[in-house]
């Protein structure tokens, strides 16, 4: 069985190398965002509960497509209501 010892020199490096491949991965990652997103990520990304989603459904400020049993939302129409929200808090 071989032992290897690791150093604290050796830690550093291999951070500096890890932090440097993240920023080239984030720098390189121009994606566009879905156009399409399920129930989760709209209260995830809304920060709210799934009764709340529902009440923005019923009230008709998000129009859902209802594919199979899941809901999907135009990335669009998210964002238009969160700079509807913007603009009614100034």
């Amino acid at each position: 069985m071989n032992i290897e010892v690791i150093t604290k020199e050796d830690l550093q490096v291999l951070r500096r190398e890890l932090l440097e491949d993240l920023k080239q991965l984030m720098s390189g990652s121009k994606h566009e965002p879905k156009k399409w997103l399920r129930s989760a990520d709209v209260r995830k990304m809304l920060n709210i509960s799934a009764g709340t989603l529902q009440n923005l459904r019923i009230n008709g400020q998000l129009r859902p497509s209802k594919i199979g049993g899941s809901f999907f939302y135009a990335f669009q129409d998210i964002q238009s209501l969160m700079q509807a929200d913007t603009k009614r808090r100034k």
